[in-house]
């Protein structure tokens, strides 16, 4: 469990060379224990949850539910990517999302949030909401997988042998 709780924090043999700056620092002064980071990490990884399957509901309300959708499933996924934060530390989880493995997965995640709640609100165009709500959703779980180790090679060989 320790080793678990060192990785999880980025107090692995990796993060242990990295110079740390005053911010990482002054972060590291104020963290929170193990237990009230991991129950933080569940109370935003449920309420994330929720708000994504309550969007999938609103979808089916007449005029509003797509604006309903939008915004619900897009607080979802940024209470979901914000439970990390929880784990690992604000300066380290970005650190993290911005390595060079997930970078483009991480922008076109954003990208495609942005422009589901823009699709919704301002443009009001139902089709290009999905579009973008599904690209979203493809992001964040190449995201996501980016951090079990050779899961991408998998999936990859899996498309490349389904397309064979």
């Amino acid at each position: 469990m320790d080793k678990l709780k060192k990785v999880l924090s980025g107090e692995d043999s990796a993060a242990a060379n990295d110079d740390t700056g005053g911010l990482s620092e002054a972060f590291d002064a104020t963290s929170l224990g193990w237990g009230t980071r991991l129950k933080g990490f569940l109370a935003c990884f449920v309420a994330g949850i929720i708000c994504s399957i309550l969007g999938v509901c609103f979808l089916w309300i007449p005029k509003k539910g797509l604006v309903l959708f939008a915004v619900f499933y897009s607080i979802g996924n940024i209470s979901t990517l914000a439970s990390t934060v929880f784990l690992m530390g604000p300066v380290k989880q970005c650190k993290r999302m911005f390595d060079p493995t997930r970078l483009i997965a991480t922008i076109v995640m954003l990208i495609c949030l942005a422009c589901t709640l823009c699709s919704a609100f301002w443009w009001k165009k139902a089709a290009l909401a999905l579009i973008f709500c599904l690209l979203q959703f493809l992001a964040m779980t190449w995201y996501s997988i980016s951090y079990i180790p050779f899961a991408r090679d998998a999936v990859k060989k899996c498309f490349t042998t389904c397309l064979d």
